[in-house]
């Protein structure tokens, strides 16, 4: 199965990027951070991440196990070392977030908060195994992100897998797959010339920048199925 990266530009950090960059290269430690800080997309919500003042600490709980259960099965993060990596649940836990879409809406920051906002979307992200669910996931971030109410820089990346998905054009070029050990779009970027105009108007780094970052996965890529 040829994989490809949906990275998240430094959306999130350290053990994260690695587990998220799978959100992005298919076959996406702490709470995580922005491109920006605080800040994404001119979207500041600190009070969002107080638990005590969530509407739902509860689905936050589960979504953040979700997560964890995701970033374990692609990176093996907190298994014993030499351990094979599990077999992927993503199709249990998109249909929870199904479930969880249907009985409460989109998890937004209110109920979740930030992170158990972007635990929702890496498990949207990675339902690959069905594009009109995933397509529907996406309408509701869009939803919300009209309301300040999730990652505008998530509704991005996830915009793209479902044009990838689809075979269509991307907004943002987020989607990549390793070439001769160099990032290349897996489907062609719409209006190219403007695409990092649509990118910072999402809090993404230029498509440049976004290429630099993914470089040395996709070298080290290439020299190991060389060395096999």
């Amino acid at each position: 199965m040829q994989r490809y990266w949906s990275g998240t530009s430094g959306h999130v950090v350290g053990a994260w990027l690695v587990g998220l960059m799978s959100a992005a290269l298919v076959a996406c430690n702490s709470a995580p951070s922005t491109n920006d800080g605080a800040t994404v997309g001119g979207q500041t919500s600190t009070s969002h991440m107080i638990a005590g003042a969530l509407t739902h600490p509860e689905l936050r709980d589960e979504l953040l196990e979700m997560m964890a259960a995701d970033q374990s099965e692609r990176t093996g993060g907190g298994l014993p070392e030499g351990t094979p990596l599990p077999p992927s649940q993503d199709y249990v836990r998109a249909v929870r977030l199904e479930e969880i879409v249907d009985e409460h809406g989109w998890p937004t920051f209110a109920m979740v908060g930030e992170d158990g906002s972007t635990a929702a979307w890496v498990i949207a992200q990675h339902a690959d195994f069905d594009v009109d669910m995933q397509f529907r996931f996406l309408r509701l971030i869009e939803a919300a992100v009209e309301v300040g109410q999730a990652d505008v820089t998530e509704m991005a990346y996830l915009w793209d897998r479902v044009a990838v998905n689809r075979d269509l054009p991307q907004r943002y070029g987020s989607q990549i797959r390793c070439r001769q050990g160099e990032p290349t779009p897996v489907t062609p970027i719409e209006d190219a010339d403007d695409v990092d105009v649509r990118r910072a108007e999402v809090g993404m780094s230029s498509l440049d920048v976004y290429y630099e970052e993914l470089a040395m996965m996709c070298a080290q890529e290439d020299a190991e199925g060389a060395g096999g």
